[in-house]
């Protein structure tokens, strides 16, 4: 049960099942291995995501099939929704985490190439306002942080990314300065996992926060002891792998 002193709440909500077609109409080089797309078609009409932790199922078939069973049966990764409209979608991609599909796509699909989009299905929805923020991830976690961000008031914040080196950090809008943690060629998590291994009771962000951590899977024992050493209910914090090594169809908890 969440504490009732607290301020905010994570409401789960559930979303009517949908699949899309689209079109890729854009691409975006943030950085060397971080694009942007943009995504159009008229099937996006009514798309929405209510929490910024959304994840939906990108669908990659050689060719756009007739009937949804022949779109679920293709090549497939979850990815969070950035921003959308009335008829459009922009999604990032983190493409030197996976080598496969996804990735040759997102780096190479010409402009006019067709994919499907699935869900969102369910959402995390962040209701009222944190007293202070603890945001933390890898680069599969700034679709999520960027959105996060754009939440944040005045409130005590602190925001840390992981990336391979400085040519991968991108920009990020937020009301305070992002920490970037650089892994050079260790693995994955393992400069955002010494981060949060160095915190303790001290360095607790401010009263009353809302805690999001998601990035490769073994960030997860690490970042439930943080909250353990901060005292901070499960029910008030996202704590997540958002994709695992060696596990091309890894399925993010939602």
């Amino acid at each position: 049960m969440t504490d009732p002193k607290s301020s905010f709440a994570l409401e789960r909500r559930r979303l009517d099942l949908q699949f899309r077609v689209v079109t890729l109409t854009a691409r975006e080089q943030l950085a060397p291995d971080y694009v942007r797309v943009r995504l159009e078609g008229d099937d996006l009409y009514g798309f929405t995501s209510l929490g910024s932790d959304d994840h939906m199922r990108l669908f990659f078939p050689d060719e756009m099939p007739e009937t949804i069973e022949e779109l679920r049966a293709a090549p497939s990764r979850e990815y969070t929704p950035l921003v959308w409209g009335e008829n459009w979608l922009e999604v990032e991609f983190a493409i030197h985490g996976d080598e496969g599909v996804a990735a040759r796509w997102a780096a190479t699909a010409p402009i006019g190439a067709q994919i499907g989009v699935g869900g969102p299905r369910g959402s995390a929805v962040l209701t009222g306002t944190p007293g202070s923020w603890f945001l933390a991830g890898d680069e599969t976690a700034i679709p999520a942080i960027r959105r996060f961000s754009a939440l944040m008031g005045d409130q005590p914040a602190r925001i840390a990314v992981e990336v391979r080196g400085s040519d991968d950090e991108v920009a990020i809008e937020a009301p305070v300065k992002v920490e970037w943690l650089h892994r050079g060629d260790a693995p994955a998590g393992s400069a955002l996992i010494a981060f949060l291994d160095r915190l303790d009771a001290s360095d607790a962000v401010g009263a009353d926060p809302f805690v999001f951590i998601a990035a490769e899977q073994s960030v997860v024992s690490p970042g439930r002891a943080l909250l353990a050493r901060w005292g901070i209910p499960t029910d008030r914090a996202v704590v997540k792998g958002y994709w695992k090594r060696g596990t091309a169809e890894y399925h993010a908890p939602h």
